[in-house]
């Protein structure tokens, strides 16, 4: 399996996604559009993997790369190439899929759980959050769902957190790739977002139980199984 993903930034890369994949077999590559990297040709991947950033989905004005990602974004989907976005590249799938992305009521930033719509409820990867377990946030903007989409997942502080659109694509708004070494880069680099607000979590709170990294990084791997199939 030939995995690409896109990185907006050095400190939001696969996470413990590249483990995962690695001891399956998978070829990684990249585009990271901080360094100038180009994209590749949608026939040279298997599936492609959109991760998140501090940009917004639609600041191509001060990120220019951006029209071009959105439009490879929509050839792999055009391909039947297996997509999946984590938070940016959530928002990004939704806008290539016509769905408009906005600042959520509140920025979510933390633990906070997730529960199953009952769509998600009677899909096989939605069904994997029907114990409302914590996942790890941080986002500001939110996506719409996009006509043709299945809405999978909530939470208290964001009503769309989670959509599949067909068998082939993916859109999760939260982490589950975040280790506990990536969440505290994330603390470091984002440290001005962590202001009070009622689903903000300062990074002590954040970073004091690793025992939630463990189990996020399980349920990766469940939903990675799932969606490909592996």
């Amino acid at each position: 399996m030939r995995v690409h993903y896109l990185s907006h930034v050095p400190f939001e890369k696969l996470g413990t996604m590249e483990t995962w994949l690695a001891q399956r077999g998978a070829r990684l590559s990249a585009t990271r559009f901080y360094q100038g990297e180009p994209l590749p040709e949608p026939e040279q991947l298997d599936t492609l993997i959109v991760m998140g950033g501090p940009m917004g989905a639609d600041d191509e004005a001060r990120y220019p790369w951006m029209a071009a990602e959105k439009r490879f974004i929509e050839q792999c989907i055009a391909a039947d190439k297996k997509v999946l976005g984590v938070c940016l590249g959530a928002q990004l799938i939704a806008r290539v899929l016509g769905a408009p992305v906005t600042a959520n009521p509140e920025p979510e930033i933390g633990w906070f759980p997730v529960q199953s719509t009952d769509a998600g409820r009677r899909d096989p990867i939605g069904a994997l959050f029907n114990d409302g377990a914590p996942v790890l946030h941080w986002h500001g903007d939110t996506f719409a769902i996009p006509d043709g989409a299945v809405h999978l997942a909530r939470s208290w502080g964001c009503e769309n957190q989670a959509f599949r659109f067909g068998d082939r694509v993916l859109a999760l708004q939260f982490h589950l790739e975040l280790g506990e070494h990536e969440a505290r880069a994330l603390c470091r680099e984002c440290a001005d977002e962590l202001k009070d607000g009622p689903w903000i979590q300062g990074e002590a709170e954040m970073l004091a139980d690793p025992a939630r990294f463990s189990a996020a990084q399980r349920r990766l791997g469940r939903v990675l199984e799932t969606f490909l199939e592996i």
